[in-house]
């Protein structure tokens, strides 16, 4: 009998395949920077001390506003617009001699400043305190310090975050539209309730109630256009499509459109395609904040570090003596009693020299370490708060205090933030017991309440 022919048989199955352990380690860095806003407290914080640090010394200058910035300079508005067109930089004060522009944008300044502090719009304010700060200092850059500097940054930075999560009225204005859609009860609540939470979860002005009875939102969005309109048909000063903008290539004006049309691309999907749009919009919003977040911690380190290497080159700094040559100076000795006796003291002045150098130095090394950070934080927070109180520099101090918040503990922030509320509790005992367990700010977890994690970051 012939041999039967054997049956083929089926290709053997191919294993599993197997994550190495670095491409698990980047999923997981990728799903968690496009999942959450990181560091929600850090950036509240950033936040509120620019802001506030802006708006004192804005404040502060009311009385001499007109010499530093405006018509009575001693750096004219002439030379301004020439240096403004040697460095492609941007102001708005160009676009008029007259007074009464610049007294319109000083005020929009100031109340941009106080508006970003409390939270309230912190999309549009933002973009607005960056126009009032890049305007004012641009106008005449040779009265400024590193603190302005700080702030000059940081309030770019500022436009691409979303720091209305926590402790701001956006926040709290989420969190009651979510409250007030729940207590509606039945199936019907259901759908407003979770898209109250959701935009309480983006922070910002996505935390209005509901978009379409947005209307405060609305018609900010629609003056803001209408005023960027009738600047670009009149040929406004700066305002170019391709040139002397931030990126190049990319002019202030396109930026400023761009900004616009977001805002109003945010607001029409929140209103019309709440599903898979407004989920990719959200995911880029929160890859915005992230890197945005990434470049601030940089920034603040590349500030230290560059201040350190830079002293240690200085015979000054090398021998232990710098810190005794401004304390002997008459601008620099706002207590000059206080100033003698510290100065006087070899031993503390060369302390302070030696140490000054040494924490700036070493403070980008010690990022992975929470408990050297943190002992780190605290010492340089010393450092500001003793420049402002023996060399008079309050506001160069506060930025910088404001600047190392990007690295305060998140633990410390929530707990700070319950004994806040527990204050504000006892003194409003009246309303108290409705809001018993609130976020001071509205909007934030409770103090020992998990935070995926953020707590173990660099900047938490």
């Amino acid at each position: 009998m012939p041999q039967q022919a054997q049956a083929p048989q089926a290709p053997p199955e191919p294993a599993p395949y197997q994550e190495t352990r670095i491409e698990r380690a980047i999923g997981r860095g990728f799903g968690r920077v496009t999942s959450s806003a990181l560091a929600p407290y850090q950036t509240a914080v950033i936040r509120i001390g620019f802001s506030a640090t802006w708006l004192l010394f804005l404040l502060r200058e009311w009385p001499h506003r007109a010499v530093l910035y405006g018509p009575d300079s001693p750096w004219s508005l002439d030379m301004a617009r020439r240096l403004l067109d040697g460095n492609h930089a941007f102001s708005v004060l160009p676009w008029s001699d007259g007074r009464g522009w610049f007294e319109c944008v000083y005020l929009v300044a100031v109340v941009a400043s106080a508006l970003l502090m409390l939270g309230w719009r912190t999309r549009t304010m933002s973009v607005l305190f960056m126009l009032g700060v890049i305007s004012l200092q641009n106008r005449s850059v040779f009265i400024g310090d590193g603190g302005d500097n700080v702030i000059h940054l940081m309030s770019m930075y500022l436009v691409l975050t979303r720091c209305g999560q926590v402790w701001s009225l956006d926040a709290r204005r989420a969190k009651r539209a979510a409250a007030a859609a729940h207590a509606s009860g039945g199936d019907a609540g259901a759908p407003a309730a979770s898209r109250a939470a959701a935009a309480h979860a983006s922070g910002g002005d996505a935390g209005a109630p509901a978009a379409s009875r947005d209307l405060p939102g609305v018609v900010l969005w629609a003056v803001l256009g209408l005023t960027l309109a009738v600047a670009q048909l009149n040929g406004s000063y700066g305002l170019g499509l391709t040139e002397g903008g931030p990126f190049p290539h990319i002019g202030w004006s396109l930026v400023l459109w761009g900004l616009w049309l977001v805002h109003g691309l945010w607001w029409a999907v929140q209103r019309y395609a709440p599903g898979e749009p407004r989920t990719v919009l959200d995911t880029l919003a929160k890859l915005a904040h992230n890197g945005a977040l990434l470049v601030i911690v940089i920034e603040v380190c590349l500030i230290y570090a560059t201040a350190g290497w830079y002293k240690i080159q200085g015979s000054r700094w090398q021998d232990g003596t710098a810190v005794y040559y401004p304390m002997h100076l008459d601008y620099f000795s706002p207590w000059p009693a206080l100033s003698e006796l510290l100065g006087s003291n070899g031993v503390m002045v060369m302390l302070i020299t030696y140490g000054t150098v040494m924490v700036q130095v070493a403070f980008p090394f010690t990022l992975f370490n929470r408990r050297l950070k943190n002992v780190l934080l605290v010492a340089m927070i010393c450092e500001h708060l003793s420049i402002a109180f023996l060399l008079g520099l309050p506001f160069f101090s506060l930025a910088m205090v404001a600047a190392d918040a990007v690295f305060l503990p998140t633990n410390f922030l929530t707990w700070l933030s319950a004994r806040l509320s527990d204050l504000r509790e006892r003194l409003f005992s009246r309303s108290g017991a409705a809001r018993r367990g609130d976020e001071a700010g509205g909007g934030g977890p409770k103090a020992r309440t998990g935070h995926g994690g953020d707590g173990h970051t660099l900047v938490g």
